[in-house]
């Protein structure tokens, strides 16, 4: 069970929303909608791991610190959610280290956990997990093993959690892997296709997954979220469908499924049986082996 601790307004690729200077124009309502989840959570008895921006962190460390307080794991979300592709090396790892930096000095635990905004981490900016490993993650879950509007990794034919091997540096990565349906592939477990399906359908494909990886937004639960200026239709119908009827449909996914946080998971897996795949810097996956399981 994993979120990405972001305001309604930190929309990727969009004009009105692109950088720092822009967010102020905007009413805050992440300290509202965190604390609803948080509440749905704590009813449920379940622990998550929570993405973070350090930027959330430096103006409004008081959400990080109630989901710290509330005992869940806190990993990195970028600083400023910045997609990686669009960042060179040194940029990246600046915006990382002033991620973990401000989480941390709220937290005062070390941060082992990230997720690049919008699944960023793509054939061309793979060089990334060498720098995650280098200054302390140990988990990732930035590959989205399929097509997606902000990156995304198809080439990742792994569909459980994975040892991923770049230039001599290891790191576990927790993938989002999609599910198919009518012959297309649909990752229901988070975002927009979570608001859109019907939930017994979102039920019977989480029944018949052996791996699930979810990944929500506070605003996916919060209906009376004003309307970003300037959004093309199709984007508009992607980041408000569903809004009225997600928060109940995500009270009752939680009855229904048992989670556990990302660090939970690792202290669960078997990782020499997890199979471990080869990254090259001429950005091709291979598999180095790992034996099959059920889970």
């Amino acid at each position: 069970m994993t979120f990405d601790i972001e305001d309604w307004f930190h929309l990727l690729e969009h004009e009105e929303t692109a950088n720092e200077h822009q967010w102020s124009r905007f009413e805050s309502r992440i300290q509202r909608n965190t604390d609803q989840i948080l509440e749905c959570l704590a009813e449920a008895d379940v622990k998550a791991t929570f993405f973070c921006l350090g930027w959330i962190g430096r103006n409004h460390p008081q959400v990080i610190k109630a989901i710290h307080q509330a005992g869940h794991e806190i990993g990195s979300h970028s600083d400023k959610h910045s997609l990686v592709y669009r960042l060179t090396p040194s940029q990246f790892q600046e915006d990382l280290l002033r991620s973990i930096r401000s989480l941390e000095d709220i937290t005062g635990q070390r941060i082992r956990a990230y997720r690049s905004p919008g699944f960023s981490i793509t054939a061309n900016s793979t060089w990334a997990f060498s720098l995650l490993a280098e200054n302390g993650i140990e988990w990732d879950s930035s590959i989205f093993a399929s097509k997606h509007s902000h990156g995304g990794l198809p080439s990742f034919n792994s569909r459980r959690p994975t040892i991923i091997e770049y230039n001599g540096a290891r790191m576990k990565q927790f993938p989002v892997v999609p599910s198919t349906l009518f012959g297309r592939q649909i990752n229901f477990a988070g975002g927009g296709y979570f608001r859109l399906l019907p939930y017994p359908l979102i039920r019977h494909l989480m029944s018949n997954s052996s791996y699930v990886m979810t990944y929500f937004h506070p605003r996916d639960f919060d209906p009376g979220q004003p309307l970003v200026p300037g959004l093309p239709p199709y984007r508009a119908f992607k980041s408000y469908v569903g809004l009225r009827s997600s928060l109940q449909k995500f009270k009752t996914l939680l009855m229904d499924f048992n989670f556990v946080s990302i660090g939970d998971a690792d202290r669960l897996i078997e990782w020499s049986r997890q199979p471990a795949l080869c990254l090259s810097p001429c950005q091709q996956l291979y598999s180095t082996g790992g034996d099959s399981y059920a889970a």
